[in-house]
């Protein structure tokens, strides 16, 4: 089984399940290297495009130019060659990370920052949430909040963008319903995304903040890769191949002219 895993919410992400990605940071950039960096990941498998078998395609949340730029270059391999095609959202891979350092899982272990085992081993005693994060610019972050009580990331707050203040005051709130559901459960906060290390004054008023980790699953390396595509082949319902842009569109339809009363409709040609 050969997949191919193409994400484009912070920068860009290429790879082959069982190799190494290849990753573009160069937001100016990293669009129009997407058709050279699957044909380089394809040739570092020793495969062609017409030898994957699927697709897997990261749906954000994240800025519309780019994260649109991956979708339809991932749609369009999956027409050419008739490779499965599967969305996977990018907060999800975050919690599922965590989760598996939380388990001391060595695979993703040695990979994670000294400062960042020390959290988790300091918080080893408490219950553990995940606040997944993405860089949304405009000093807003899209987050989403998760718990792993059942073996798998189970969202306690939905995907939303907000600012960093806001967002903390949200999880304390959802904490607080959370103990009066399991009086006596101490629960700490481990925060993993692109952005969170820029909005570490905020976090200080967490409830029991974690690790604070500013990468995220694909940052990983073949282990990051391998995670992503599994949880979009574990589902039973597959996610919709669709951008998650989450924020408004900056331009809008106008009102209609006011139609004024004893007179004509209104036009844009009338003078």
């Amino acid at each position: 089984m050969h997949t191919l895993v193409i994400d484009t919410a912070y920068g860009s992400t290429v790879g082959i399940v069982g190799h190494e990605p290849i990753q573009e940071q160069n937001s100016r950039t990293h669009v129009e290297r997407l058709q050279v960096d699957v044909a380089a990941a394809c040739a570092q498998a020793g495969i062609t495009p017409q030898d994957l078998d699927r697709i897997v395609v990261g749906t954000g949340p994240a800025p519309f130019t780019g994260l649109r730029a991956g979708i339809v270059t991932a749609r369009a391999i999956a027409f050419a060659t008739g490779a499965e095609l599967l969305g996977q959202d990018d907060l999800e891979p975050c919690a599922a990370a965590m989760d598996a350092a939380r388990r001391h899982d060595p695979r993703i272990t040695t990979l994670l920052p000294a400062q960042a085992m020390a959290a988790i081993d300091a918080t080893a005693t408490c219950t553990p949430l995940t606040l997944a994060v993405n860089d949304a610019r405009r000093k807003q972050l899209y987050f989403a909040l998760y718990s792993h009580t059942s073996g798998a990331p189970t969202t306690v707050i939905p995907m939303d963008i907000d600012y960093p203040e806001h967002i903390a005051i949200r999880v304390n709130h959802a904490i607080r319903d959370l103990q009066q559901h399991h009086p006596g459960t101490q629960y700490t906060i481990d925060i993993m995304g692109h952005g969170a290390h820029t909005y570490t004054q905020h976090w200080a008023a967490l409830h029991n903040p974690g690790a604070i980790l500013d990468l995220t699953a694909l940052d990983l390396g073949a282990t990051g890769l391998a995670l992503f595509a599994h949880l979009a082949e574990s589902r039973t319902t597959a996610q919709p191949v669709e951008p998650l842009y989450l924020r408004r569109p900056d331009v809008s339809v106008p009102n209609p002219l006011k139609h004024v009363l004893n007179h004509a409709p209104a036009t844009k040609d009338a003078a």
